[in-house]
């Protein structure tokens, strides 16, 4: 797909355009799994509107096997600082996230979650999400509630460096 110019309400946001990838293992951990470590790439695609296409696709580092998925679109409301994070998530969970924009900082938290029948428990019931550009390195934390879980709780930690186009 060819590039597309990057809307005006996105400007604030340039920095984020391109695709991210982890030199290094990126972090999971919950009280109900054990540690992991991930690899991951993200991407962050003009489309000439005022969003952003997104992905996200983490292996594991070793065993190169997918294990996790989610696609969507990070949009800005214009004349604003506030965004929305609209992601369909492969293990079957859809979420909208709004937050804001400060700096070179995004903050996200969950206002919506539907979930597809017949998905296995725990359910997912809030989450908070946030992109950090320090230097030249993207930081991504992320934090998640369950069902057995209620408590907002640290589950991924990674770092992630702009791969040239």
């Amino acid at each position: 797909m060819k590039r597309l110019p990057l809307h005006k309400t996105l400007e604030s946001l340039a920095w984020l355009e391109g695709t991210w990838r982890m030199e290094n293992d990126g972090h999971g951990k919950y009280p109900t799994m054990e540690d992991f470590k991930y690899r991951e790439e993200i991407n962050f695609t003009s489309i000439g509107q005022p969003m952003f296409n997104y992905t996200a696709q983490s292996w594991h580092p070793e065993a190169k096997r997918p294990m996790h998925r989610e696609t969507g679109f990070l949009k800005v409301i214009p004349g604003t600082n506030k965004v929305s994070l609209i992601l369909a998530h492969n293990f079957g969970l859809t979420t909208i996230e709004q937050g804001e924009v400060i700096d070179k900082t995004i903050n996200l938290n969950s206002v919506s979650m539907q979930r597809i029948e017949g998905v296995k428990p725990p359910a997912v019931t809030q989450m908070r999400r946030e992109f950090k550009l320090n230097g030249n390195c993207l930081e991504h934390a992320f934090y998640m509630a369950t069902s057995n879980t209620p408590e907002l709780t640290e589950h991924l930690r990674a770092k992630y460096v702009k791969v040239e186009a």
